[in-house]
């Protein structure tokens, strides 16, 4: 009866929980949960004196998959798309109860909403074109991200980059996307299909920074792309990039590349445009605009460049 109901409710691990390898017998010490999806749950160990993220399921078959995603990402070039793999083997419980785990990089960071709240709407533009080409790589190298959401991004500092932290959405491109979350889901809004494909993260990159803005998030209505154009215009911080974030709520780009680009033409448009406040005949009411901007091609520039570099 024990067994069961552990099973069915999902793993509970406490902290000071001992686990050990079927297979290859390394050792993790469980210091906290980290976080719960719809595979299994991911919390944080301890091994050799160094941190390290454990994911453990009774879902044998869908952390294989993750597992083989995330060897694939790591032979991207470029490397940075999730994290790192470190192990994978099974735990036998106490009760009987055989579970596959993997154990990967531990991510130190804030969330994306944190990391705005305290560093200013600068960031906005930066943290855009990052992921565009993160995004950009994934699509190339035939993969989907699928679940793309505020809770599977994380902000690392020295230097600030944006990072994925659960790839159980990844899905080969023309397959059926495997995992998704309603609000972030083009298919709920009912503006496109499910298909793994670019459009399909596009539309829910545009998503993650609605829901930036909108915590509580909004009900879909049956003029879905009428209601997020509104949704997009109300958000001052999202007024300099609306006509590509629209494109990519309509399905109007094939690839991430073609976004990257558009908004990268914004960011330097934006640029020149602040040059021009000093000029006479430039209003007065503009300066703030174009003064705003002008610091938010600086920022997005300088640290879309260090993204390529690290």
């Amino acid at each position: 009866m024990r067994a069961q109901t552990w099973k069915n409710s999902g793993i509970d691990l406490k902290p000071g929980t001992k686990i050990t390898g079927k297979w290859y017998k390394n050792q993790y010490l469980i210091r906290g949960k980290l976080g719960k999806g719809a595979i299994g749950t991911v919390y944080l160990c301890e091994s050799g004196g160094k941190l390290a993220a454990l994911k453990i399921s009774d879902k044998g078959t869908s952390m294989t998959v993750e597992v083989n995603v995330l060897k694939s990402l790591g032979q991207v070039q470029g490397t940075r798309l999730g994290p790192y793999l470190l192990d994978v083997d099974d735990w036998v419980s106490p009760n009987g109860t055989t579970y596959s785990f993997y154990v990967m990089e531990y991510l130190k960071g804030e969330s994306l909403s944190l990391f705005v709240k305290n560093n200013g709407n600068v960031w906005i533009g930066v943290f855009l074109l990052q992921l565009l080409e993160d995004l950009e790589q994934l699509h190339q190298s035939g993969w989907v991200f699928g679940d793309l959401k505020l809770d599977n991004l994380i902000v690392l500092s020295s230097p600030t980059r944006i990072r994925w932290v659960d790839v159980g959405g990844t899905t080969q491109t023309g397959r059926a996307i495997k995992e998704y979350t309603e609000f972030y889901d083009r298919g709920y809004w009912g503006l496109g299909t499910r298909k793994a494909e670019p459009s399909y993260d596009l539309f829910s990159l545009v998503m993650v920074f609605l829901h930036l803005y909108y915590p509580q998030r909004f009900e879909r209505t049956t003029q879905s792309e009428k209601l997020l154009f509104k949704k997009i215009d109300q958000v001052k911080q999202l007024q300099p990039y609306r006509n590509p974030l629209k494109k990519a709520i309509a399905g109007k780009y094939r690839t991430s590349s073609e976004m990257k680009n558009d908004v990268l033409q914004i960011v330097y448009q934006s640029q020149n445009k602040s040059r021009l406040k000093k000029k006479g005949n430039q209003k007065i009411s503009n300066i703030p605009f174009y003064i705003e901007m002008g610091g938010i091609s600086i920022v997005a520039i300088g640290f879309y460049i260090l993204s390529l570099i690290f």
